[in-house]
């Protein structure tokens, strides 16, 4: 049923947006079942990172930061909570001190969320997140995918492991979850430990946007390439948030000047109302690095984005 009374936000003209327990955009905290149609988890894990510590704190500092959206979107008018039954549903179990056993933890959350046929929106935690959901939800047909994000996250090992935030994205092409040719990554453009750092995407067929092309080509232009790129077929988006200039999300592991904007990374999320769209995360916010709290909201409200186009996909689709 939609519009249920269940998942509806609170009504902040009758609960104060400052009161009762942080949950993202205010949605009911509920477990999982199978009367959810989308299902926002957060994934404090962040043992995947080799420099700052710190998006494991992350979900809690978006859950807090999304109090101020309201539920319908400016432009699109799309009101997710009309089209759907959204729900907040906790935090994926994670060990503090085992990575390998938080890898498994996370995989297994996220695949009681997908046996009930929701479509899971993640809250990292740092950028290894995105590989243990599309183990879940790609298992079968590998996914294309929308990669914001300032560093390609396609090395072979850092540090002597092979599972961590700068890997994600070769294992998952190794292990069949995601479709080489129909992924394109957008902001490229933090340094490098050598040459081959985004060689390697390029080779398999991945669609690379550095932020030289960016400014060269121009925002109308990679939308385009998005549209082009990710096809009809079903589409993940995944979100590092140091994908933005660091002027806007300081709050991150490793920060990068020379980014595109808030705006543009909006109209970009935007773009993609239409597609067939499985899955989302927003990564890497580390808000012991931002007093301010702009790195969150601009967080919660590309999240917000995100939910709006898989909302719209997800009912159209029903």
């Amino acid at each position: 049923m939609k519009n249920d009374p269940r998942f509806q936000p609170f009504d902040s003209a009758k609960t104060p947006r400052f009161a009762d327990v942080a949950t993202f955009l205010r949605t009911p905290r509920l477990p999982i079942s199978n009367e959810i149609d989308i299902a926002i988890a957060g994934v404090p894990f962040d043992m995947g990172v080799n420099f700052r510590s710190g998006a494991r704190h992350g979900p809690a500092a978006v859950r807090e930061a999304s109090r101020i959206i309201r539920q319908i979107h400016p432009t699109s008018g799309i009101a997710p909570f009309r089209l759907c039954n959204v729900a907040d549903v906790g935090d994926a179990t994670v060990n503090a001190l085992d990575p390998t056993a938080s890898i498994g933890l996370i995989e297994a959350f996220f695949h009681d969320i997908h046996k009930t046929g929701a479509i899971p929106i993640a809250i990292g935690g740092d950028h290894t997140v995105p590989l243990p959901i599309l183990r879940v939800i790609a298992r079968d047909k590998p996914v294309g995918v929308v990669h914001f994000d300032s560093h390609a996250d396609t090395l072979d090992e850092l540090l002597g492991t092979r599972i961590n935030h700068a890997t994600t994205f070769r294992r998952a092409v190794e292990e069949g979850l995601i479709d080489p040719k129909r992924v394109i990554q957008i902001g490229l453009r933090g340094s490098r430990f050598s040459e081959n750092d985004v060689q390697w995407g390029a080779d398999a067929g991945f669609r690379l946007i550095t932020m030289d092309e960016y400014e060269k080509i121009g925002r109308d232009n990679v939308v385009r390439e998005i549209d082009r790129v990710t096809g009809k077929g079903p589409t993940y988006i995944t979100f590092d948030i140091d994908g933005l200039d660091a002027a806007y999300a300081m709050g991150t592991g490793v920060p990068e000047v020379g980014g595109f904007s808030v705006r543009d990374a909006q109209v970009m999320i935007r773009s993609l109302e239409g597609k067939h769209l499985v899955g989302a995360d927003i990564c890497e916010v580390a808000p012991v690095f931002d007093p301010t709290g702009q790195t969150a909201l601009n967080a919660a409200n590309l999240l917000f984005e995100m939910l709006c186009v898989i909302a719209d996909s997800r009912a159209k689709r029903s």
